[in-house]
């Protein structure tokens, strides 16, 4: 008797077969029991008949609970009607367990109830369809770089220095010294840049912000592509094609878990090559015009990057920011100290930035000069001096928040249902 995935009973349409799994759902009509059972690929539909199965079969059935692990035996049939297309007659199962009060029951609850019971709340098909979903981004974006000659080097966690400001770092005792958690592999990201020519990092970033909007995490996942000889053109061309393919990938793999969630494939199915190329300063004339002004020199908040998604289909780049608010490392436009060659890429639909990045600064003189201007402490950035001592060339990168690219493609209310155990503000359990 063959083993089979729920989401593989369809090859097995009259075989017998072995489903390890739990129980979704059950009710009985009459002489008839229903299950609902899923094992985190699918849900099936299960169906018991008393004159099929023996007493002690008979019996169990009518004992199991939602959530309770077992093994059920049956014939596969298709059936347009139940899940998936297929359902099993069952004629035997082995009950691993009984669950008593499962807490999440099919009544409305919560998010905060939700959130505290993370660890149950994954289990509902919602949230697998998330993170099935995820998996096959993080797995597709993986493909994406390797395939087109980038090498993985991991960046370290634990950090002597701060990437992006001090004001949203996490401080680490590390025996007799001073440590932070990492807010962006980039800076290492460029070292293995100058050995490899094209890198990338994928790992957990940390930011110590006070923000509780839908957009924020205190724990989150980034892919950080960078390469040598690039500048900020080259940047945006590798996200431009990135996104287009991780989105084919979802559209082409997961047609089933968007279905799930309700995700109007439309708007997917729309973001094609070319992104439109939007200037800081265009992106202020168009921002007065909607009735969200801004001085020059300040940063979008959510409103205005919400504002500024909401007039396009596809994601689109905003590029050359003010420095005030840029990191020192960021490359200046030639002849404009006061500008930077970073980019921003923001979803549609009213979802904001998804990527960040631009072109680094490569020369020794003027990188030192911006951070005597900013205050940071030589010492701790003297290997970082050394990419610019030792074969400089021009170079860029950009990090993708995976939480918040995933939010957007899913169309989720909140960045927290992107995670499988999110991290807030006010939330470290479970």
């Amino acid at each position: 008797m063959p083993f089979s995935r729920i989401a593989d009973v369809g090859r097995h349409e009259g075989e017998r077969v072995l489903i390890q799994g739990w129980v979704h759902a059950s009710r009985s009509k009459g002489k008839l029991v229903f299950l609902v059972l899923r094992d985190g690929t699918g849900l099936l539909q299960a169906v018991v008949s008393r004159h099929d199965v023996s007493d002690e079969v008979w019996d169990l059935c009518e004992r199991l609970t939602q959530e309770s692990s077992l093994e059920a035996f049956g014939v596969v049939r298709a059936d347009p009607r139940a899940p998936g297309g297929f359902e099993m007659q069952l004629d035997g199962l082995t009950i691993h367990q009984i669950a008593e009060g499962y807490p999440i029951t099919p009544k409305e609850h919560g998010v905060d109830f939700l959130l505290s019971h993370r660890h149950l709340w994954i289990r509902a098909p919602r949230q697998q369809a998330v993170l099935r979903i995820r998996d096959e981004f993080i797995f597709s974006c993986r493909e994406f770089l390797h395939d087109r000659g980038f090498v993985n080097v991991d960046a370290p966690i634990f950090t002597p220095s701060a990437c992006e400001g001090t004001t949203t770092l996490f401080n680490v005792e590390y025996f007799d010294q001073r440590a932070y958690l990492s807010q962006s592999g980039q800076l290492y990201n460029e070292a293995a840049a100058m050995a490899l020519n094209k890198v990338y990092c994928f790992g957990p970033t940390f930011r110590a912000e006070r923000s509780k909007t839908r957009r924020h995490l205190i724990e989150f996942w980034m892919l950080e592509p960078e390469m040598a000889y690039a500048d900020l053109d080259d940047v945006m061309d590798i996200q431009e094609e990135m996104v287009v393919f991780l989105i084919d990938r979802i559209l082409q793999r997961c047609p089933a878990d968007l279905e799930i969630l309700g995700r109007d494939p439309a708007p997917l199915r729309a973001v094609r090559k070319p992104f439109p190329r939007v200037s800081y300063d265009e992106a202020l004339e168009r921002l007065k015009e909607l009735g969200e002004p801004l001085t020059w020199g300040e940063d979008f908040g959510g409103p205005h990057e919400t504002a500024l998604s909401e007039q396009f289909d596809r994601p689109f780049f905003v590029h050359r920011f003010p420095a005030a608010f840029k990191p020192f490392y960021m490359k200046r436009v030639p002849g404009r100290e006061d500008v930077t060659l970073s980019v921003d890429l923001l979803a549609p639909e009213g979802r904001g930035e998804i990527t960040g990045g631009g072109q680094r600064e490569d020369s020794l003189d003027l990188l030192k000069r911006r951070m005597e201007e900013e205050g940071l402490p030589r010492a701790d950035y003297e290997w970082y001096l050394d990419l610019r001592r030792y074969g400089s060339v021009p170079h860029g990168g950009f990090g993708m928040g995976i939480e918040r690219t995933l939010s957007w493609i899913c169309d989720l209310p909140h960045v927290r249902e992107s995670i499988p155990f999110p991290r807030m503000l006010y939330r470290i359990y479970p």
